[in-house]
């Protein structure tokens, strides 16, 4: 390979064990240097000193955050965003400027926009309209940080109108020729797989248009080599396509989280 893959650990899913604004350091003395995290507040609009700790976390163990997700509503839990939904697209409107300060601060650049699932009584055409402002929204919110929008396949929630990564290209698509072109997909392995998705075909066909990949194995979303996703395969075959972003790590460990990573480097 031309170069080696560069990890992030999604501080959501792992090192639970541990309160979140201390999971920073535990990535670090795990080795790694890049962290990445849902929307890590309750709210969409936190009070100061709670970004404040956040970032200053983050900052004290001498990682980079390398991705965010907007605000996307009780995660987890039983919501998968809120950008689609009429009645909450003002929370990620008014999420947008946060997001935007915490890059400003921390560098970050890629952003998880989770959409939404589908609501009863409410036209999906509809939903897609709202769905798309919010998207470009946050484009032109991001772009001021050199930020990308990432749009990210989901499963698990059968509401949840992006499963595949032909319906995530399908979104990025519309985005980019609404004028937002800071968007792009987010191939989550474990996720493309679990839904049903040819992963390797995807990863063949637009493994140079990802703007984030993460993974866990499949079936359970536990560290790789606890399912039977080819996943070091599926990687190499990303990185032979083109993609030379962060891998990142968003598995829910089987065991506690820094013994989980025995499986690099084999």
């Amino acid at each position: 390979m031309s170069h080696s893959l560069r990890y992030t650990v999604n501080c959501s899913l792992l090192f639970t064990e541990l309160p979140l604004n201390e999971r920073p350091a535990a990535a670090r003395k795990a080795g790694f240097d890049a962290v990445e995290f849902w929307w890590p507040f309750a709210s969409p609009v936190p009070a100061d000193r709670e970004v404040d700790a956040f970032v200053q976390a983050i900052a004290d163990a001498g990682v980079h955050l390398s991705g965010l997700n907007f605000f996307a509503g009780e995660l987890p839990g039983p919501d998968r965003g809120v950008l689609s939904q009429p009645s909450r697209a003002q929370e990620f409107r008014d999420n947008l400027d946060v997001v935007v300060g915490i890059a400003r601060r921390t560098g970050t650049t890629a952003f998880n926009a989770l959409y939404g699932l589908r609501q009863d009584g409410v036209d999906p055409a509809e939903q897609d309209r709202v769905g798309l402002e919010s998207i470009v929204a946050a484009a032109e919110a991001v772009a001021a940080v050199d930020g990308t929008v990432l749009i990210e396949p989901v499963s698990g929630s059968d509401g949840y109108p992006i499963k595949t990564a032909a319906d995530g290209l399908e979104v990025v698509g519309k985005a980019r020729a609404a004028g937002a072109a800071n968007v792009a997909l987010l191939a989550d392995l474990f996720h493309l797989a679990v839904n049903g998705d040819d992963v390797a075909a995807a990863v063949r066909d637009h493994a140079a248009e990802f703007g984030h990949v993460q993974i866990a194995d499949a079936p359970g979303r536990g560290e790789p080599g606890t399912g039977g996703l080819p996943i070091a395969d599926l990687l190499a075959a990303a990185q032979r396509g083109g993609y030379d972003g962060y891998v990142g790590l968003e598995y829910k460990p089987t065991v506690p989280t820094a013994e989980s990573f025995g499986w690099i480097g084999r």
